[in-house]
């Protein structure tokens, strides 16, 4: 018995309408959850969308499945989240791509990001060619991505 195909997402830059879909993925992740889901606001989902960077969707039937950030002043990628249940299906992949080549194209010669040491995201971020680095507490990790090493080929 063959497995079904899941149907391709549909990729595009975040909107207004989206925040409410991004804000209930980033709440209903299992890592790197946030200690006070307060500090992240209305209005920083909003500032990203273009003022302070840009934002992309992974789009599936109509639900936001999956979402990306990337922070212009600190060539930072500030979010990368996919919905509970959706995981394994390539979407965040292909959101860092298009976060990272932006990046890039904004004249950028390093990205950075932060996560949790030991998750999935973990084991993503190295898996992408990233380079990780503990903090001070062990509990996280600093992880940057060189031009020389990044893939761009999804500039949008």
């Amino acid at each position: 018995m063959t497995a079904m195909a899941h149907p391709a997402p549909l990729y595009r830059r975040a909107t207004a309408a989206d925040i409410p879909a991004m804000s209930a993925i980033r709440l209903a992740v299992t890592e790197n959850v946030l200690s006070d889901p307060s500090r992240v606001t209305l209005a920083m989902y909003e500032d990203y969308l273009d003022r302070a960077g840009r934002g992309w969707v992974a789009e599936l039937d109509g639900t936001i499945a999956a979402f990306c950030y990337a922070d212009r002043a600190d060539a930072s990628i500030w979010a990368l989240f996919v919905q509970p249940g959706y995981e394994g299906r390539g979407m965040a992949k292909h959101l860092l791509g298009l976060a990272t080549d932006w990046l890039f194209a904004q004249g950028h010669e390093r990205i950075r990001l932060a996560t949790g040491a030991g998750t999935r995201a973990d084991r993503f971020y190295a898996a992408q060619g990233w380079r990780g680095s503990p903090r001070d507490d062990g509990r996280n990790l600093d992880y940057v991505l060189e031009r020389a090493t990044g893939v761009t080929s999804r500039c949008a």
